[in-house]
């Protein structure tokens, strides 16, 4: 299980690289394979402020449907497009072509709430 050593992570299955006051978020690589091969991503939340634990997508697999929620608060920049036309990028890339939003932070002390990677390889164990 690929668990980069650089991200924030939630007990939701969310990643977080943060840059500065703005932060990228995606679904970790446990996630996706639990999820299985993914067909549809639906994200609709451009421009909006999220609150931390609020959902702003779902991303549907061939067995299932997930919600995706915000690891921490915060304006959404940008929507990665790549992920609407060729779903499958998070399966194979979900650290890197298969993020999901770019954000600026709302609350930066939100981020003490996350998870580093030992402590999210031993919530997976």
């Amino acid at each position: 299980m690929n668990i980069p050593t650089n991200l924030k992570y939630a007990p939701s299955h969310e990643w977080l690289r943060v840059e500065g006051e703005e932060a990228f978020i995606g679904i970790t690589d446990y996630a996706q394979s639990q999820l299985g091969d993914i067909v549809f991503v639906d994200i609709d939340c451009d421009g909006e402020t999220l609150v931390k634990e609020e959902t702003f997508a779902s991303i549907e697999a061939v067995k299932t449907v997930a919600d995706v929620v915000m690891p921490v608060g915060g304006t959404v920049l940008e929507v990665n497009p790549d992920v609407r036309d060729v779903s499958d990028i998070i399966n194979k890339d979900p650290y890197g072509d298969g993020w999901l939003i770019k954000i600026k932070i709302s609350n930066p002390a939100e981020l003490n709430g996350l998870l580093d990677a030992t402590a999210y390889q031993a919530l997976l164990h």
